[in-house]
């Protein structure tokens, strides 16, 4: 803020017969760099490391065994279908209504009544982030004295977001250090000491850092307090088929809350699930009263996108289509993200199984207690910067390990890194 404020005060004082006197350093002299991005700066110092023992498992993307980037054969085959077969015409404010129409099957259910009966308003969004954040300018623009209430930890992104969107900011409980599990009671104190009608952040499976979720017992218990206390559940579902390997399975959460009559929010994303990460596609939607105030809702959803991006791009968007409408290219995909969540599974596994073999005295079974992409194993930064300094491992500081970086080549090696830095914790 300071840095904005400085910059609008230059710029108040320049008069326009000033201009022409005036050097670019002296325009933006006093702007500052930029803090480095916690996760996008462990990348760039794994790349300038040279030692051949170095691994990185900070990234947030789907690696194979042998640690490479994947395109799925479904993505391929999708990307044959589609070549020379369409022009590349704008896409409408609202984007694909064929992607739409497949993402909200997929999340909401293939015959959800909410879909028949046209309640949910959507549009094709800049992957999970962008959709986040058009929903984040959304709830400012139209409950402009309301907070969003974030978990703590949560995607450093969130943060972000609703900074950005001028959205105060309010947490609750979430991760509980001790267990390396969920703080449920502590949870559901915030849900029911909260301000009637608060919004509240939700991952909707894979939590991001923590791969900690909620049990389908304990979502329903959320569900009912939020329906007590009339909040409204915004979920970020960007792991949906990658957390399980059944899709299905990854949206219990959301069912839940539609279950009780919620109207929720939700953020999808392909990155992960399809490994379309540089395509940027995915979805926003909002269940509303009826079909008339779905119309309402959408039309503002697709103006506060117009300034933005005007339309969102149209490559990602035919791939999405093109596989979920078709039950062969769906199947395919399916099996594929099934594999992908398998070996994800197989390796968190294999790390305990390994760190328990060394005769850790800590207890890893976290390890395999999480889910999703991530684990956050309870290192701390220091043990951290020890990994990074004395064995080239990268991750961020606060101890999440992303699995995905995680193969059979580096698992034993991995591990005993780890219990060379923890073993006297």
């Amino acid at each position: 803020m300071a840095i904005r404020a400085a910059i609008s005060d230059r710029c108040s004082k320049l008069s326009s017969s000033s201009l022409g006197a005036r050097s670019l350093s002296s325009w933006w002299g006093n702007v500052e760099p930029a803090p480095k991005d916690p996760i996008l700066g462990v990348t760039e110092a794994f790349l300038a490391d040279p030692s051949p023992d170095k691994v990185n498992v900070g990234v947030g993307a789907y690696r194979d065994n042998s640690g490479k980037p994947v395109v799925l054969e479904c993505v391929r085959e999708a990307e044959r279908r589609i070549a020379g077969s369409f022009n590349m015409e704008y896409l409408p404010m609202g984007g694909s209504v064929k992607m739409i129409e497949e993402s909200l099957k997929l999340a909401y259910g293939e015959n959800s009544d909410l879909i028949k009966d046209k309640r949910i308003a959507a549009i094709q969004a800049l992957s999970g982030t962008g959709a986040c954040r058009i929903f984040a300018d959304f709830q400012k623009r139209f409950c402009p004295d309301s907070q969003i209430y974030i978990p703590v930890p949560t995607w450093s992104n969130h943060h972000n977001i609703w900074r950005d969107a001028h959205v105060p900011q309010k947490t609750y409980h979430y991760y509980h250090p001790e267990s390396k599990g969920l703080d449920f009671a502590a949870m559901m104190d915030d849900i029911k000491n909260a301000p009637k009608g608060s919004f509240f952040l939700l991952h909707a499976c894979a939590h991001n850092p923590t791969g900690v979720d909620p049990t389908e017992e304990q979502w329903r218990e959320i569900s009912h307090q939020f329906k007590v206390m009339g909040h409204f559940a915004f979920f970020d579902m960007a792991y949906q088929g990658f957390a399980s390997g059944n899709p299905e399975k990854d949206a219990t959460a959301i069912r839940i809350f539609l279950e009780d009559g919620h109207p929720i929010g939700c953020a999808q994303s392909y990155a992960k699930n399809m490994g379309l990460y540089g395509q940027r596609v995915g979805c926003l939607s909002i269940v509303c009263e009826d079909e008339k105030q779905a119309v309402a809702v959408k039309s503002q959803l697709q103006q506060l996108a117009r300034p933005m991006y005007s339309n969102p791009p149209v490559h990602g968007a035919l791939v999405v289509s093109t596989i979920l409408g078709d039950p062969n290219l769906k199947n395919q995909w399916l099996g594929e993200v099934k594999g992908m969540a398998d070996r994800i599974i197989g390796m968190r596994t294999a790390l305990r199984e390994n760190l328990e073999k060394l005769g850790s005295p800590l207890s890893w079974e976290h390890i395999t207690n999480q889910i999703g992409m991530f684990c956050y194993s309870g290192m701390t930064p220091e043990q951290v910067d020890r990994l990074t300094k004395e064995y080239h491992i990268y991750m961020t500081r606060n101890g999440r390990i992303s699995m995905a970086g995680v193969t059979t080549g580096n698992v034993s090696y991995l591990a005993n890194a780890i219990h060379e830095v923890t073993k006297s914790a």
